[in-house]
């Protein structure tokens, strides 16, 4: 059994209309989608509730959609342990690693990655696996620089008895190197 968990944060179709490099993040997040769920790991989608939203747009993007047996948790917040249950189904799993994917980068992934640090989670934040809004032409930070800045501070700062891994899908195997 494995003690990792893939966590794919707001992934919805309404939030990434206007996300920066969003085909690629697709690409990546469904790859490492398919990976886990070969590998027998668990899948953890967290939704943002949308009001005034139309209920397809609500949705998981159909590129990254759940499957049968992942699980799907619906959020009011930034943080997706939170009045969610995550935290409670990730531990009924065992789980002491999450590897985080999502959508937006300094909003929800970033909560997201700090929560599960400070609940005992180790972290692998996925490099080229999250996402922001675009900005309005010359506006800075821009969205790259955001994802950079994310990258580049998750992956030096320190939790005590923490593990955290920020890389690219591609060095990503759940196999048992991550997976142990």
């Amino acid at each position: 059994m494995s003690d990792t968990a893939l966590l794919i944060i707001d992934m919805q179709s309404a939030l990434l209309r206007d996300a920066y490099d969003v085909e690629a993040c697709l690409r990546e997040v469904a790859d490492l989608a398919g990976q886990a769920r070969s590998a027998g790991v668990p899948v953890f989608y967290l939704r943002q509730r949308l009001h005034d939203v139309p209920a397809d747009l609500a949705d998981v993007h159909p590129a990254v959609a759940p499957r049968p047996g992942d699980v799907v948790l619906d959020k009011d917040s930034a943080d997706s342990f939170l009045h969610t249950g995550l935290g409670d189904l990730l531990d009924e799993r065992a789980v002491r690693r999450v590897v985080v994917t999502g959508f937006a980068t300094e909003y929800c992934v970033d909560s997201t990655c700090r929560s599960a640090l400070s609940r005992g989670y180790d972290l692998v934040l996925v490099s080229d696996g999250h996402t922001t809004p675009e900005r309005p032409p010359g506006t800075t930070p821009a969205a790259a620089q955001v994802i950079a800045h994310h990258n580049t501070t998750l992956s030096a700062i320190q939790y005590a008895g923490r593990s955290i891994t920020v890389t690219p899908t591609a060095q990503i195997g759940f196999d048992t190197a991550l997976a142990s």
